[in-house]
């Protein structure tokens, strides 16, 4: 199952702080509040695929990596089941941005979301209206245009909205083996996205989620160079 495989970055082990929909990866010293970035799997997926994403090496990774470098790291369980569940997914992601700015130990103006494949629709809304708060949003290798024989609220159209994003930090990570639909509405988000504060990673031998399919120096690279600008504007 390549769910399972192997994040392709090395990572220190640590046990998160599990709460009901929402698991927290601390950073060894909390000399005052931190930082946090939340991971946002992707989806649509059926209800009885366990271990549920919260559990994947792939989601665990990037939150380990947040938290070696003092950054609280969040994975959200955010349930979306089918594709006539995003505006409730939206909803889960957004309560779990309140815990997450309600916790004394995270800086509640400073958070990045950080969205994987099928889960890139939920940004639309976080485009149209930013919250100062709000620090940066990374995509990799994003779903931005629902597949054809979805039912999707006609809200959750990144393409459409990376317009009003006015200066929200934007990176995205696109693969160039990437499913071709897929492909080419990245190509049309970047092209919407032309005024927007948008920085690419590309990954030209990458295929989806080649963050656990490619154990390549290519991807390692790719993965530290879209962390590393998400963090900068936390700092």
């Amino acid at each position: 199952m390549d769910f399972l495989k192997p994040f392709v970055l090395p990572v220190e082990a640590r046990t998160p702080e599990r709460h009901e929909f929402l698991d927290l990866y601390l950073p060894d010293e909390l000399a005052g509040p931190r930082p946090a970035i939340l991971i946002v799997p992707g989806g649509p997926l059926p209800a009885e695929v366990k271990p549920t994403q919260r559990d994947w090496p792939v989601f665990q990774g990037y939150a380990l990596l947040a938290a070696a470098r003092g950054v609280i790291g969040a994975v959200v369980d955010h349930r979306l089941h089918s594709p006539e569940a995003y505006a409730e997914g939206a909803s889960n992601v957004e309560a779990a941005l309140e815990t997450l700015r309600s916790d004394p130990r995270v800086d509640g103006n400073r958070l990045a979301l950080w969205f994987y494949s099928g889960s890139g629709l939920f940004s639309a809304d976080w485009f149209r209206e930013p919250p100062s708060w709000l620090r940066a949003v990374a995509l990799s290798y994003p779903l931005l245009v629902p597949f054809p024989d979805w039912t999707v609220d006609p809200r959750f159209d990144p393409i459409a909205a990376v317009a009003e994003a006015g200066d929200l930090p934007i990176v995205l990570t696109r693969v160039g083996r990437e499913n071709p639909f897929m492909a080419r509405a990245v190509e049309a988000f970047v092209t919407a996205g032309a005024k927007a504060n948008l920085e690419i990673v590309d990954v030209p031998d990458g295929q989806h989620s080649f963050d656990a399919k490619d154990d390549t120096d290519e991807s390692r690279e790719a993965i530290s160079r879209a962390m590393e600008l998400v963090l900068a504007r936390l700092a």
